[in-house]
């Protein structure tokens, strides 16, 4: 079984403006209200290709009822552990071809609930992969996902994770089986510039060297990098109208989490990812599997 964790998820409420006037009364012209956090993205993603998954984490009040209802009614199965506290709505503002995020803070969680979901992840099985993705609230500590992938390694199953900068690095040792920077979160990595994507191929390699797995990453219009031990793949950039890019990163990392569970063939794994990441990127909310599958046909993977 594959499990999304998401131990942040938020609520959120995307808002579309065609001018916006600080200080003033704007009113939207359009407005969605969807599940939102990265493991939840991939768990909705995962859903939509006809993998089966499960998404854990921690929900509570109406907002995490609204997560609930939203995932269940897309087929996602969730086993969330309940929390007292509030889950986090986040706005999105979308003007013209600006988007900008107002994320909340999590929630307070409590010991007992904190027990809770350590009981119910503590049940793994080796033939079972774990994504980890998105910040951790400040109430677990920065040593919460260690915890975790100390238990996924005693279980002797696999993990995938998508995480910021020095938290990733500190990742790598315990080899996951896929990670995704993006371009400016390799370049923060590793206090560099890159002005081509020739010049991210050395650092894509040492990632692998420190332990990953497989490595990819995404450059936005640029298109997209993949490393493994075997070499090392490009995918140019499908074009098409940018509706909404808020996912797309989560959604690569669940479509190849989707093909790679299956074929164990981490190229066909890319190609499926960055299928879906361009996918949920050109749509304004999930896409459609006919829509994935269109843009599936128009990615050339070329060794590098």
């Amino acid at each position: 079984m594959i499990y999304t964790v998401t131990l942040n998820p938020a609520l959120d409420y995307f808002m579309r403006y065609d001018q916006v006037e600080i200080g003033g009364v704007n009113r939207t012209s359009n407005t969605l209200v969807s599940a939102g956090g990265k493991g939840i993205l991939e768990s909705r993603m995962l859903t939509l290709l006809g993998v089966p998954n499960i998404a854990l984490g921690f929900i509570g009040g109406f907002s995490g009822q609204a997560i609930i209802d939203d995932l269940t009614q897309d087929g996602v199965v969730s086993e969330f552990t309940p929390i007292h506290g509030q889950t986090r709505i986040n706005v999105k503002v979308k003007k013209q071809d600006e988007e900008t995020s107002y994320d909340a803070l999590g929630p307070d969680i409590t010991e007992e609930e904190i027990q809770h979901f350590l009981v119910k992840f503590g049940r793994l099985k080796p033939s079972d992969s774990i994504v980890f993705a998105g910040n951790i609230p400040q109430v677990l500590g920065e040593d919460f996902y260690a915890t975790l992938i100390q238990k996924v390694k005693a279980a002797g199953a696999e993990f995938a994770i998508d995480v910021d900068g020095q938290k990733l690095l500190k990742t790598l040792a315990d080899r996951p089986l896929v990670i995704k920077p993006n371009k400016a979160e390799l370049a923060e990595i590793f206090a560099e510039n890159f002005e081509s994507y020739e010049e991210i191929i050395p650092y894509g390699e040492k990632l692998l060297v420190m332990g990953a797995q497989n490595v990819i990453v995404s450059m936005g219009a640029e298109g997209a990098l993949l490393f493994t031990k075997q070499g090392n793949y490009y995918a140019p950039v499908v074009k098409g109208t940018l509706k909404n890019s808020i996912g797309a990163g989560d959604s690569t990392v669940a479509g190849f989490i989707a093909e790679y569970s299956q074929s164990q063939d981490p190229v066909k794994a890319f190609k499926q990812g960055v299928a879906c990441g361009t996918a949920k990127a050109f749509s304004s909310d999930m896409p459609t599997r006919e829509f994935v599958n269109e843009i599936f046909n128009k990615i050339e993977i070329k060794e590098i």
